[in-house]
């Protein structure tokens, strides 16, 4: 047994963790990793490379969703942290504080256009979401949102309406009726839904994220933005798993051609290491701060330490060399995933922009869910899509080195083989042997 110094807890064994984990935390999802063969518990962990307490390393192509953009435990950012903790603490979020400015500014100074004026700190992308439905409700004086099919956008109180009905039913809640869906890139739906001129805001991840990594059809964000700003309405950018510099620029919707209204941002900000939300408001939807600045709190909010943490990650993801290596590992990713297609008649789509992609497979019987598998025998980490699992996520990080990268991709590669039923190969054992922690 290596637990790998990984804090085991008073528990002797991984069997003792799933055990404790059934009884105690979540028996459902505990139950169906352990029955797709997948009983990870995740011990040590550094860079994009984590063990099981086991002691099999693994490549993260997860990154909880974004989370890990610039790997875990990123030095820079921990060091961060310990040294914001000599100093200060979650602090009071009824005052201003240096760092909570600081952070207001950087964030409104990512978003091109001098269009934006404050910001409103969480502690979750949910929570953000909900600040941005409220501010747009409050600008525009209308209740009705509008977002799209399959759509994902936390499950806090109003974000949850916002999304598929999966997470809607299992608590007997219903959506109202101020909430519509339309389908992604149907813009004729679209602009159905904002006739009426009684819509205060449609939101969209710019990049589906949870849907799979549909990609948005050539001006059709371009022209959803036209559409609300002639009917009245407002644009909210979800860029939780799609901004901090994983489609090259800073926020994936630059790259659209539009500005919106409201930007919504978690997940990556934290580095990993502490939570912190935000959303960035125009002047025309940061109105109710002036009028009154207590009608919205979040006791850790862009906390003190949260916020000294996501300014040294914004720094580290706008550094020139950053960038540079997120193009490097775009151009790599297009040419293998071209190779790849050419290849595999299983694999049928490849949705590509950046660090991120969606693997699309034949057939209808959950194919992400077993290629997931078949990455995880080879030391890769990466998961299907919640409401598409004929999809693979594929979530690199903005650093990973390109060894890693090129060892993921011919992971993929081998494990396409046996999705072709061309090879099949015994538990990926020959993937493992050389894969060590980083550093």
């Amino acid at each position: 047994m290596n637990c790998n110094d990984y804090p085991m807890y008073g528990f002797a064994d991984k069997a003792e963790v799933l055990d404790a984990a059934r009884k105690y935390w979540n028996p459902d999802k505990t139950d169906f990793w352990v029955n797709e063969g997948i009983p990870l518990v995740i011990g040590k962990r550094e860079g994009y490379v984590f063990e099981d307490i086991d002691g099999k390393s693994f490549i993260d192509m997860h990154l909880n969703g974004g989370t890990f953009n610039l790997g875990h435990r990123n030095p820079e950012i921990v060091d961060t942290l310990k040294d914001a903790l000599d100093r200060v603490d979650v602090g009071n979020h009824h005052f201003a504080t240096s760092g909570r400015a600081a952070l207001a500014k950087a964030l409104i100074e990512t978003v091109p256009g001098n269009t934006m004026d404050k910001v409103v700190f969480g502690s979750c992308g949910g929570e953000a979401v909900d600040v941005a439905i409220k501010s747009a409700r409050f600008a525009t004086g209308r209740k009705k949102i509008v977002s799209i099919i399959k759509a994902y956008h936390g499950h806090t109180g109003l974000s949850i309406a916002t999304g598929d009905d999966r997470f809607l039913k299992m608590f007997n809640c219903s959506r109202p009726d101020e909430f519509a869906h339309v389908p992604f890139n149907d813009i004729d739906a679209m602009e159905r839904a904002l006739s009426g001129d009684d819509v205060a805001a449609v939101i969209m991840e710019t990049i589906p994220a949870t849907y799979g990594f549909p990609m948005p059809a050539p001006s059709y964000l371009d022209q959803v933005k036209a559409l609300c700003e002639k009917h009245g309405a407002l644009y909210i950018a979800d860029e939780v798993q799609t901004g901090l510099g994983r489609t090259v620029d800073f926020w994936c919707f630059e790259h659209h051609g539009i500005t919106p209204d409201i930007v919504v941002m978690s997940k990556g900000l934290s580095g990993g290491i502490y939570p912190i939300s935000a959303t960035i408001l125009n002047k025309r939807t940061a109105k109710w701060l002036y009028e009154d600045g207590f009608a919205h709190m979040a006791t850790f909010g862009g906390s003190d330490l949260g916020c000294a943490v996501a300014l040294k990650t914004i720094e580290i993801t706008r550094r020139a060399e950053t960038v540079e290596h997120v193009k490097a590992l775009d151009a790599l990713y297009s040419k293998r995933f071209a190779e790849l297609l050419e290849k595999h008649p299983s694999l049928i789509e490849v949705r590509h922009d950046g660090t991120i992609a969606g693997l699309k497979f034949q057939g209808e019987d959950e194919p992400a869910v077993r290629f997931c598998k078949l990455l995880y025998d080879r030391g890769v980490w990466a998961i299907f899509s919640t409401l598409d699992k004929t999809v693979l996520q594929f979530k690199s990080g903005l650093l990973l080195p390109f060894d890693q990268a090129n060892f993921v991709l011919d992971a993929i590669d081998d494990a396409l083989n046996v999705l072709d039923g061309e090879i099949e190969k015994d538990a990926g054992a020959d993937w493992t042997h050389e894969m060590k922690l980083a550093g």
